[in-house]
């Protein structure tokens, strides 16, 4: 008898998981069935968004973990597995968006979003790789997916990006590479590649440099982190002979 929901029976780890689009994500993958693995460093809003999965009749495992310090993005995907059983799906999503000129830029700026969106990015893949590859191979649906968050900033550059750029360019290449790898034992590796989103990341941004963006998206009606988890829920829950390599998605009016 065929599952009710297409991801019963399995595992979803999801970083950045506190709140914009790993938040929404956990939610979707819940609802399609998935235990859901919550790895983010505000445990008050892992515990709150737990509390909502349960409430809705899932189930969670909050994770509180840096995944910049390689120990606790390990042990974060280890523990997932001890307490939950499994691993079959992860979405690598936590990342930071500083922009502005290269000129005299913080150097703090680019440290960190190296520091999250290429190594705590490269800690979480792998760790996870063995316990994707051996979910892969066996019940209940004999493939796994790895989703990595990349951005339109990981297919074209512009200025007052360049670090960004860098960052999500070296996603969306590892990304690609790693699929050929591992694509005939159907672990599926995926990069998602939104636009211009409504989310925390632009919070982060120097005053300046966010009367720039707001100057340049201002008119545009951006996209909802519950779109970019739908398209996320979409690629994991195609059936096992199809892969979605690379998925761009831009609010209608963005160029």
């Amino acid at each position: 008898m065929t599952n009710p929901l297409p991801l019963n029976g399995t595992v979803a780890l999801v970083t950045g998981a506190s709140s914009g689009i790993g938040e929404a994500t956990a939610l979707h993958l819940a609802r399609q069935g998935a235990v859901v693995a919550l790895v983010a460093r505000r445990a008050d809003r892992l515990e709150a968004l737990a509390e909502e999965v349960q409430g809705s009749g899932g189930r969670a495992l909050v994770l509180e973990a840096d995944v910049t310090d390689r120990a606790a993005a390990t042990e974060a995907v280890e523990r997932t597995v001890r307490e939950l059983g499994r691993l079959d799906t992860v979405v690598n999503n936590a990342g930071v968006m500083l922009l502005g000129p290269a000129e005299e830029a913080p150097l703090e700026e680019w440290e960190r979003m190296v520091s999250l969106n290429v190594q705590g990015f490269l800690y979480v893949a792998h760790a996870a790789l063995p316990h994707l590859l051996r979910a892969a191979d066996g019940e209940p649906r004999r493939v796994a997916d790895l989703v990595n968050v990349s951005s339109v900033a990981g297919r074209v550059a512009r200025a007052g990006s360049a670090v960004y750029n860098l960052t999500k360019f070296g996603v969306t290449a590892f990304s690609e590479a790693l699929r050929q790898e591992v694509a005939g034992r159907h672990l599926r590796v995926s990069a998602v590649e939104p636009g211009a989103v409504e989310t925390e990341l632009a919070t982060h941004l120097r005053p300046e440099v966010m009367g720039a963006m707001r100057q340049r998206f201002g008119n545009i009606e951006r996209l909802q982190a519950d779109d970019i988890a739908d398209a996320i829920t979409y690629i994991v829950t195609r059936p096992r002979h199809m892969a979605i390599n690379e998925l761009l998605v831009r609010p209608t009016e963005q160029v």
